[in-house]
């Protein structure tokens, strides 16, 4: 079975400062054609930051298209052309204060591929070195320190809701075999 979709014309609709959108027309197989309304973005870095006495490191702030506050791990978008590491960890110092020398890839996975292109990659950091957070000037976050525990009883209640933050965690306690 042929499951590509070849693109016929496409237009941009909308350009944003953290997407664009565009309207893709396809045929689909047996010559059959459709719309595909797609958000474009650059894509994201989350970090699973976890301190000496294992607590991982999770910011509250709220999400407009939610209208919650939300718990998450650190998280930020790719600059245009910038590594993913150093993103993770620019956006660690930035949103908690927290630096590290040690940082390694855990994953990349696509966030909504139903209608976006956004690429989420998520880092372990450990060994943490404590500092000053540089949140930007519209972010309001407050850090909280979770075991993974409380962490996946969060989870598991439904309080913590993020997908990106759902995903990290569960890699992590698979990473520690944690039962």
């Amino acid at each position: 079975m042929v499951f590509e979709e070849k693109t016929l014309k496409s237009e941009r609709i909308y350009e944003g400062k953290i997407i664009n959108l565009r309207v893709d027309t396809v045929e689909l197989p047996k010559q059959k054609y459709s719309k595909r309304e797609i958000i474009e973005h650059a894509g994201a870095v989350g970090i699973l930051a976890v301190t000496k006495d294992k607590k991982i490191i999770l910011v509250k702030q709220f999400r407009k298209p939610v209208e919650e506050v939300l718990i998450e791990i650190p998280a930020g978008k790719i600059e245009p052309n910038e590594d993913t590491k150093l993103c993770a960890l620019r956006e660690l110092k930035e949103e908690t204060g927290y630096s590290t020398k040690n940082i390694i890839k855990l994953m990349e996975f696509y966030t909504t591929p139903g209608f976006s292109n956004e690429v989420m990659h998520i880092y372990l950091a450990e060994d943490l070195e404590e500092g000053d957070a540089e949140p930007d000037e519209d972010e309001y976050i407050e850090s909280i320190y979770l075991s993974i525990n409380e962490a996946m009883e969060q989870i598991s209640k439904g309080i913590i809701k993020d997908s990106k933050t759902i995903v990290a965690i569960l890699a992590y306690k698979n990473l520690q075999g944690i039962s």
